[in-house]
């Protein structure tokens, strides 16, 4: 099963009030930017977040969860009606990030 375009347009509406969000297409899935450095993706209409330290502080009950077999575990979002909290919990997770390679998509594009 892969994430279906209405999840995915729904998740990306949620975070459209952070500035350079983009996003990439991958065989049905799709990765997250934020200012160039992947923070999660979803996968089978999940919404999941890279295990960093200020994302499991602010979600200390998050089941992990794999996005795909032979991946490792993420953080599984089950607040994604909460535009605050998904921003604040993106800005959080930004200094833990590695520094990406690739840029995505752009959010609307």
């Amino acid at each position: 099963m892969a994430t279906g375009r209405a999840y995915r347009d729904f998740v990306l509406e949620q975070l459209s009030e952070l500035e350079d969000i983009s996003w990439r297409a991958m065989m049905g899935e799709v990765i997250l930017y934020y200012r160039g450095r992947v923070f999660g993706g979803l996968y089978d209409d999940r919404f999941l977040v890279k295990p960093t330290a200020s994302a499991r502080a602010m979600m200390p009950h998050a089941d992990m969860e794999l996005p795909y077999e032979g991946a490792k575990e993420m953080l599984l979002v089950d607040n994604v009606d909460d535009r605050q909290f998904l921003r604040a919990l993106v800005e959080a997770m930004y200094g833990e990030l590695p520094a990406a390679g690739r840029k995505g998509r752009r959010h609307g594009g």
